[in-house]
């Protein structure tokens, strides 16, 4: 028995005993191929020894210290790095311990933005159908999952949603891509207008979804017709790269690859490389002046926000990428892709692959000319999940994608530090599980 509130009370999980590149080691000695990096965050693998040196260095020096009283220098060199990384003016760093923390922060900072700027009208968030942002209220109220919202909906402040950018599902036949992805792109000047402009804080959104949608990339142009239109109506852009940021996509930070600049961008999971938990609001140049010029003070705070131990992971992982571990992240997508079309490119129930870099989506369907979906009942994310496990792959299934109910795919986001016959191997143990799911 355990005494330990599991995310599902009735689950057996395996007890993990070590990790060793993109492999996990259960307590019997069997190995598990981190085809997912747990959910995107084990960019570096589980046996880093660069990350595990930093980690005990700065365990000697100095664990923790409450940002109300010190700062750090690891923090300070973290924040100046990501700074330093970032296009644009994304000059200011908040440093927390986790994703749903982080879109959090920038929440309540967007708001207070408008507070100080004296636009205290400002109160809704926009965001995209099936998204998700988090699971503290405040994330959990802005995003579009509603299996994920439904039992806490009393106490959520919801924000509006438009339509997510998706080709495969709603482009129609006599669209282009580009026409497609304007089309959706401007529902958010419709809906700007239909609840009025100057009650609009900031539109949300993931530059890659992720496990919501299964890595879906918008179109073209789309990010960039986004961002006219919010600053047409003086509207933030937040964007959610908890999970397709830091190296993910080919780039460090996804919105890179838009041509844009968002006003501020979230980050998490790959952070730390899974080694120590933590979150960051990255914020641009204005947002910080309006609130320096004014209160001061941006009224939030965690206990364990800027962690030196955390900050010297991340700091540690920020080597590791820039040594070379991000250079091939691109390569090696494109090679994980290749692999995949040749295996599931004519499956009967793999309707789409896509994605960007090491984040790759399949969708599953029923009936691959129709696109129908597979009945729900079938819990064909459970049985992906359990099949795959038991022939030693971690994937990331996930089921109600196309509308908190419909709709199946299965993430990989595989470690970075992957060589070709181990994304060979990734490759071989999905067919497997197929092969045994659809029999």
């Amino acid at each position: 028995m355990t005494h330990i509130l599991q995310r599902h009370c009735h689950s057996k999980l395996p007890s993990v005993s070590g990790g060793d590149g993109v492999f996990l080691i259960d307590s019997n000695g069997k190995q598990y191929l981190d085809g997912c990096g747990g959910a995107a965050v084990s960019c570096l693998g589980h046996s880093h020894q660069g990350v595990l040196g930093a980690i005990q260095k700065q365990l000697i020096a100095i664990p923790y210290a409450h940002t109300g009283f010190f700062t750090s220098p690891v923090a300070e060199e973290l924040a100046e790095r990501l700074a330093d990384k970032a296009p644009g003016d994304l000059n200011h760093v908040y440093l927390v311990s986790g994703g749903s923390e982080a879109v959090e922060a920038a929440l309540k900072m967007a708001r207070q933005y408008f507070i100080e700027k004296g636009e205290t009208s400002r109160t809704r968030f926009i965001a995209r159908r099936q998204s998700y942002h988090g699971n503290t209220l405040g994330a959990l109220g802005v995003g579009g999952n509603m299996w994920r919202k439904e039992p806490f909906a009393p106490l959520l402040q919801n924000g509006e949603l438009i339509a997510p950018c998706y080709a495969y599902r709603d482009k129609r036949a006599e669209e282009s891509d580009f026409q497609y992805g304007q089309r959706v792109a401007n529902e958010l000047e419709e809906r700007l207008l239909a609840v009025g402009p100057e009650t609009v804080i900031a539109f949300v959104a993931e530059p890659v979804v992720g496990a919501t949608a299964g890595a879906l990339v918008a179109e073209k142009g789309y990010f960039k017709r986004i961002r006219e239109i919010c600053d047409k109506y003086g509207v933030l852009l937040i964007l959610d790269e908890v999970m397709c940021g830091c190296g993910r996509t080919g780039t460090y930070f996804a919105y890179e690859q838009e041509d844009i600049v968002p006003d501020l961008v979230t980050l998490a999971k790959g952070l730390a490389a899974g080694y120590q938990p933590i979150g960051a609001v990255m914020i641009r140049d204005k947002i910080y002046e309006a609130i320096s010029q004014g209160t001061g003070y941006f009224q939030h705070g965690h206990t364990f926000m800027a962690h030196p131990l955390a900050c010297a992971a991340a700091c540690a992982t920020l080597d590791a990428l820039e040594a070379g571990a991000m250079a091939e992240v691109t390569e090696k997508g494109q090679y994980l892709v290749k692999q995949l079309n040749e295996s599931f490119g004519s499956h009967p129930f793999v309707g789409d692959i896509r994605g960007r870099g090491l984040f790759i989506g399949l969708e599953l369907v029923q009936d691959k000319t129709s696109k129908q979906p597979f009945s729900p009942d079938r819990l064909l994310h459970q049985q992906m999940k359990k099949t795959a496990m038991d022939n030693g792959l971690m994937c990331y299934p996930m089921g109600g994608t196309l509308d908190g109910v419909n709709g199946h795919h299965i993430l990989l986001a595989p470690p970075f530090i992957i060589t070709d016959s181990e994304i060979d191997e990734l490759v071989r143990r999905l067919s497997i599980t197929m092969d045994h799911v659809f029999a």
